[in-house]
């Protein structure tokens, strides 16, 4: 088995592996077209190209199925450049939903327009994993579409098709429905309601909504990220659950998610409490601490992290006790921007406390409220200097 190099121009080659010559007496090739800096590059690649050619490895691009292209995608691709909680995510639809469907077909058989069959499908009856009734949701599909663009997007980019079959799809509308939040007089309604709870219970409520971080980040606070003196908390990390690899604590996903944020002083001397009880628990469990080389805020008795089920879970039960208006867990961060807007606070402060990537984001999320805010302040200045009525005319 002979191969050879040929240079295609701007950093492409062409290997070409020999396998001798068919019953007609045509030879028989396999050629792969790759990326390489230079010809010493371009022949370890070729040295490879027989490897998989020798184990029975290599797949004819043009023979190649769309299940064994998505173990190339998650193996070269998804692996390295996905986080391992997206790339969880990303493989609920590719195994339920996607291979089932395009998992028998060529990827140079699939179409545009299975392509757009598929994704109208996914509304129909039926198409939930959960047994509820109807299709998915705008959302859902919306994910659907990204992971289809994301895996052909590869294959077109790696030279195995010549065209994208999601390219031509238009992205999947999502219809955007009002956040539901709280009022400033409700929150100091619930926070009333919260006297009452357990300590960590009452306190993770408490600074979602006071300071906006998202769930994972709050789970995956230590209390080292504390300062009780300056009142500032360190956002840095994360907290995950992997199916099969357990937590996992990564860095936030964004330079600006890193942040400082400065917590009230009421919420500060429950902190200082809650601080001396846990310490209390942790000589207590001894031998029995399961926090390991991390020290979290939010843990069971025994330091173990928190699965991030668990605040959802905890804040329904707390609505159902309580019969007090219920909105989503992740709509407390809502919350806590639309409070600060109302009093006023400027967007770009309130996007850094939330660790937005820019104030764009801040002002699609939650422009609304901005806008709302800027009514209530016109009319304020109208009350204020509209022109005074002479009532003698």
């Amino acid at each position: 088995m002979s191969g050879s190099v040929e240079n295609r121009g701007n950093g492409s080659w062409r290997l070409t592996v020999r396998l001798g010559k068919d019953k007609d007496n045509k030879y028989i090739r396999k050629r792969k077209t790759i990326k390489a800096k230079n010809i010493t590059e371009a022949r370890k690649r070729l040295a490879e190209f027989v490897t998989e050619i020798e184990a029975g490895a290599y797949i004819d691009p043009s023979k190649m199925k769309f299940e064994a292209f998505v173990s190339e995608w998650c193996d070269k691709y998804a692996k390295k450049h996905l986080a391992p909680k997206t790339l969880e995510n990303h493989m609920y639809p590719i195994k339920n939903y996607l291979i089932p469907q395009f998992g028998h077909m060529r990827l140079d058989e699939i179409k545009t327009i299975h392509i757009i069959n598929y994704l109208n499908s996914l509304e129909n009856d039926g198409m939930r994993m959960d047994d509820k009734e109807g299709g998915l949701s705008d959302s859902s599909i919306l994910y659907h579409y990204r992971v289809l663009r994301n895996v052909f997007s590869r294959a077109k980019e790696w030279g195995i098709i010549k065209n994208n079959p999601v390219e031509n799809v238009k992205r999947p509308k999502v219809s955007k429905e009002k956040t539901e939040v709280y009022t400033q007089e409700e929150v100091q309604e619930l926070f009333h309601l919260l006297q009452d709870q357990p300590i960590h219970q009452r306190l993770i409520i408490k600074l979602a909504i006071t300071t906006g971080l998202r769930r994972g980040e709050l789970l995956g606070l230590q209390w080292e990220d504390i300062d009780l003196d300056t009142r500032t908390i360190e956002v840095k990390h994360s907290l995950q659950y992997l199916n099969g690899e357990g937590f996992n604590l990564k860095t936030t996903k964004t330079k600006s998610s890193i942040r400082s944020v400065v917590v009230p002083t009421f919420i500060i001397e429950e902190l200082k409490k809650y601080k001396h009880q846990k310490k209390k628990d942790k000589l207590r469990a001894a031998e029995l601490w399961e926090g390991g080389q991390y020290d979290y805020v939010f843990s069971s008795e025994f330091g173990k992290p928190l699965y991030p089920t668990v605040p959802g879970t905890w804040w329904r039960r707390f609505i159902k006790r309580t019969g007090f208006k219920f909105i989503r867990f992740h709509d407390l961060r809502h919350t806590a921007a639309t409070i600060l807007i109302n009093q006023g606070v400027h967007a770009k402060v309130i996007s850094e406390r939330l660790g937005h990537a820019d104030i764009k984001t801040t002002m699609n999320i939650y422009g609304q409220y901005v806008r709302q805010a800027d009514e209530e302040a016109a009319d304020k200045l109208n009350t204020l200097f509209q022109p005074q009525v002479n009532k003698s005319n």
